[in-house]
């Protein structure tokens, strides 16, 4: 199960990251991305309208598909930490 502290510290991350207005690396939201589905066990294919975003979704969700849930937070929280908040 998931601990309460790491689940808060992982909406905080998320609520932070969609508020943000500057745009971001492509690279990051694609990391920022894969982590989200798997932290919320979403893994359902990518819905973009745009065949090569989808793609790279995709190749995004495969990088990261031996993750576990906690860990996909962890990543999440510590990448948003790391690289979002010091832009």
């Amino acid at each position: 199960m998931i601990d309460e502290e790491l689940h808060k510290q992982f909406n905080d991350a998320v609520a932070f990251v969609n508020g943000y207005t500057e745009p971001l690396p492509a690279d990051l939201l694609l990391k920022l991305y894969a982590y989200f589905k798997i932290a919320n066990k979403n893994y359902e294919n990518p819905g973009s309208r745009t065949p090569l975003i989808n793609a790279f979704k995709a190749n995004a969700l495969f990088q990261a598909k031996n993750i576990s849930v906690k860990e996909a937070m962890k990543k999440y929280i510590d990448l948003v930490n790391s690289e979002v908040r010091n832009l």
